[in-house]
């Protein structure tokens, strides 16, 4: 049975996990070391090239990721799509998360409202279909 890789910036939800568990058949769940955490999390928006800044992540992909696995990549788009490609050239299946978007409004006063916005996972996607 394959593991599923994390490459995003949040915490896995319960739902999350069991989806990955049934419905991706996956045995375990894996996160990133501090390294390629810190340097997934922290993509500056001024650079126009940001390949470079991928390497660690690459690197990790490269060494600890086997093929067959799966890829749980979300986060910056321009990374994404970098590292999408990156993982599915050696065999890897990149997935993304599915979410269903609620929002709440509440009036505070008469010139404020509170909007709260709740995503619920939905299912994983393989990247292209």
């Amino acid at each position: 049975m394959p593991d599923l890789f994390l490459l995003f910036n949040h915490k896995l939800t319960a739902a999350q996990a069991d989806d990955a568990r049934q419905e991706l058949g996956v045995a375990g769940i894996v996160s990133p070391p501090d390294d390629v955490r810190r340097c997934w999390a922290a993509i500056p928006p001024e650079p126009e090239a940001i390949a470079p800044l991928l390497a660690p992540v690459f690197s990790w992909i490269d060494m600890a990721v086997p093929a067959g696995s799966f890829l749980l990549v979300q986060g910056d788009f321009g990374a994404c799509f970098l590292v999408v490609l990156h993982a599915a050239g050696r065999g890897i299946t990149p997935v993304y998360s599915t979410t269903r978007r609620e929002a709440a409004e509440q009036q505070v006063d008469d010139s404020t409202v509170h909007i709260t916005h709740t995503f619920r996972h939905v299912r994983f996607r393989i990247y292209g279909r």
